[in-house]
């Protein structure tokens, strides 16, 4: 129950967020010899009645808008990667692909669409690069979730250029509201600490 009510407030939750953003690493600015574009899917918003099917949802699709404005930005070809949810289905790639080419105007040259975690994003989408003789990217995803990323691309063989995107340690939080719990407090505690525990799993994994 302590603990619960700790990941609550909004203090606890920004020093657990901001550890993880701290080494997020800068805006991209430049390609830097990356050869392609990675953008991780964030599961689906499934069976939309609005959408007459499945879509992106929020976590994806900042991730997605973020990627297109490299590809025009950069110019460089862009990898999608997420695959079948449990449930069946269109593949997170397949949904994040059409909304690139079809919204967006940016045309995804790979479809990674076997992952189901992103241990798998980062194995599968460097077999698929290492085959188009590509060995640094620039890799798409929230800057809560990019060192965790950067650690399993890296681990699968690439050179990673991280491009975070959906800060929310820039939140600012109030001297008398950060000690009261607030139910988006816990919710940014559990991504940080799900992202936390990954990175001592695949370090562990590793060795």
């Amino acid at each position: 129950g302590v603990l619960l009510f700790a990941q609550s407030l909004p203090v606890v939750s920004q020093w657990l967020i901001v550890s993880l953003e701290h080494d997020a690493g800068p805006v991209v600015t430049e390609a830097q010899g990356a050869g392609a574009i990675v953008v991780l899917g964030s599961s689906l918003n499934f069976d939309a009645p609005e959408y007459g099917g499945d879509t992106a949802n929020e976590r994806t699709l900042v991730r997605l808008r973020y990627g297109d404005v490299l590809a025009h930005q950069l110019k460089l070809p862009v990898l999608v990667s997420g695959g079948q949810a449990p449930r069946g289905g269109r593949t997170e790639a397949e949904v994040i692909a059409e909304i690139m080419e079809n919204e967006l105007a940016v045309k995804v040259r790979w479809r990674e669409d076997k992952s189901t975690n992103t241990a798998e994003n980062a194995q599968f989408s460097a077999k698929i690069l290492r085959q188009g003789g590509i060995k640094r990217i620039v890799l798409v995803t929230q800057a809560f979730h990019i060192p965790r990323a950067r650690l399993l691309f890296e681990h699968a063989g690439l050179e990673v250029i991280p491009a975070p995107t959906g800060f929310k340690s820039l939140q600012e939080v109030s001297p008398l509201m950060g000690w009261l719990p607030q139910a988006s407090a816990l919710h940014n505690s559990y991504y940080a600490l799900h992202e936390w525990l990954g990175i001592f799993w695949a370090r562990f994994s590793d060795h």
